[in-house]
């Protein structure tokens, strides 16, 4: 999703808070991983196997607090927190009331399952990743079967000649080198509703909100690349 914003630095906050995981004394992490958990405040539901969670907490406005948890043998651990993320500047609401256009964020818990951006893959990142090129869009027309999907315009099957304006327009993604230098997808609307939405990313801060994205600091980003481990199927959270 298209964002209003350019970099901003911020202070790199790393604890080792401890949140006991759900269930007995002895329940171990693969037992736990698919018990919701509260953490900073935000209703985590993992899925099966799920060891990595990154959590985005409302703070004020279109502010949030971001999170990266790690689940270890007697719970959660926050390994990372970056205190200046960002949310849509229409607020947030039910994944299953958004609406296309309205610069809202969907709550909820939603996988990450790959990422794209503007470098070639580093060593070290084990998500899928995915390069920009000319010519890449994130789909947004809602009458392409390619809806809420990553599509180069050579390929066609969508109108990426319309304006981003039109309620029927593409993200053209090398557009937003700020914001999609680093860029996680998220699982949201994954099954296609038309007019629901589509490109809800964890990417790059740029100047204020996002249009209904989550964003961090650059360095989040990046360090989150370095630590995202898709055997550990991570998630992210997102509550108020």
């Amino acid at each position: 999703m298209r964002s209003l914003q350019a970099p901003l630095l911020a202070a790199a906050l790393i604890a080792t808070t401890l949140v006991l995981a759900p269930g007995s004394p002895g329940t171990g992490p693969a037992q736990a991983a698919t018990d919701s958990v509260v953490l900073d405040g935000v209703t985590v539901h993992p899925r099966r196997g799920t060891r990595q969670v990154v959590t985005v907490r409302h703070t004020r406005g279109y502010h949030a607090r971001v999170t990266l948890w790690a689940l270890r043998q007697r719970g959660w651990v926050r390994r990372m927190r970056a205190a200046d993320g960002r949310i849509g500047y229409g607020g947030l609401v039910a994944a299953g009331r958004r609406e296309q256009g309205t610069g809202t964020t969907p709550l909820g818990t939603f996988r990450l399952p790959w990422a794209f951006g503007t470098h070639a893959k580093a060593a070290g990142w084990d998500l899928g990743y995915r390069r920009i090129r000319a010519g890449d869009f994130w789909v947004e027309d809602n009458g392409s079967r390619f809806y809420n999907r990553y599509r180069n315009q050579r390929q066609g099957g969508f109108r990426w000649w319309l304006p981003a304006s039109d309620e029927n327009g593409s993200e053209r993604l090398s557009d937003y080198p700020v914001q999609y230098e680093y860029a996680l997808v998220t699982s949201f609307n994954h099954r296609q509703v038309r007019h629901r939405g589509a490109g809800i990313f964890l990417h790059v801060n740029g100047r204020g909100a996002t249009a209904g994205c989550v964003s961090a600091p650059r360095w989040f980003l990046r360090r989150l690349l370095t630590r995202l481990d898709g055997a550990r199927v991570p998630v992210v959270a997102i509550g108020r």
